[in-house]
């Protein structure tokens, strides 16, 4: 029988990417993520909130996009796996530890101050996944076509980020 072992989370950085290279040349990159769920106290009708942090290694190019664009505070989508482990801290005491292997990255929220290379023209490099995938540096222009008849959608913004 298969399974899956499969997280998707979207929450804010509580911290700067924290990168480091293994001996083999391979990049890691460990951040943690903030998700926040809200309910209503049914005693007292007040809104709860509940934060919950999360554990993200990204490996490889990856890693590496993370440490570039990922920053304190900025939203962000995460998809990959968890990983159980367990260590002993200094006073001899074992703990266990759940950490997400990340496989795909998309950076969310506003554009400013996310400038780099790899980035578009607004400053943001978009989606990454494992194997990962940097946006093109530049794409050629579009030849210039003869313009279309009028469809009503003249005043629309052509920006579209897809």
């Amino acid at each position: 029988m298969a399974s899956v072992n499969k997280v998707i989370l979207v929450g804010n950085c509580g911290r700067d990417p924290e990168i480091r290279y293994l001996p083999s040349g391979q990049a890691v990159a460990n951040v943690s993520v903030a998700t926040t769920s809200r309910r209503k106290d049914r005693n007292s009708g007040e809104t709860v909130e509940d934060t919950q942090w999360h554990r993200v290694t990204f490996y490889d190019r990856l890693a590496e996009i993370a440490g570039e664009y990922v920053k304190k505070g900025r939203p962000i989508y995460v998809e990959g796996r968890l990983k159980y482990g367990k260590y002993t801290d200094q006073s001899g005491v074992e703990k266990n530890t759940v950490d997400i292997i990340a496989t795909e990255l998309q950076l969310l929220g506003g554009r400013e101050g996310m400038g780099g290379p790899g980035a578009d023209e607004g400053g943001y490099a978009p989606r990454a996944a494992a194997p990962a995938r940097a946006a093109s540096p530049s794409r050629p222009a579009p030849a210039s076509k003869p313009a279309p008849a009028s469809t009503g959608f003249d005043d629309m913004d052509d920006d579209i980020p897809f």
